[in-house]
């Protein structure tokens, strides 16, 4: 059996990451990296102008990737300050 504190609970964890300040520098990260990976994967297509609708959908992934990540990481960091306090 698991021990009581590495069970995870959906709902704490959602709590936490609709949280203000959560989704707030979650958001930063998302717009910062997601620009740089963008212009790195695609910054010839876009600089050409072969823009189509499947590699927007690719480009708007590539913003939701870092948003996700961040929360992920922001949630952890609080559940193990909570933690531990």
């Amino acid at each position: 059996m698991e021990p009581e504190w590495k069970i995870f609970n959906m709902m704490e964890w959602l709590k936490v990451a609709t949280e203000p300040s959560v989704v707030w520098r979650a958001l930063k990260c998302a717009v910062i990296v997601g620009a740089i990976l963008i212009m790195i994967n695609y910054g010839d297509v876009i600089l050409d102008g072969d823009i189509n609708a499947t590699r927007l959908l690719k480009m708007g992934l590539t913003v939701i990737v870092p948003y996700f990540v961040s929360t992920a990481s922001s949630v952890s960091a609080i559940r193990k300050f909570h933690d531990k306090n």
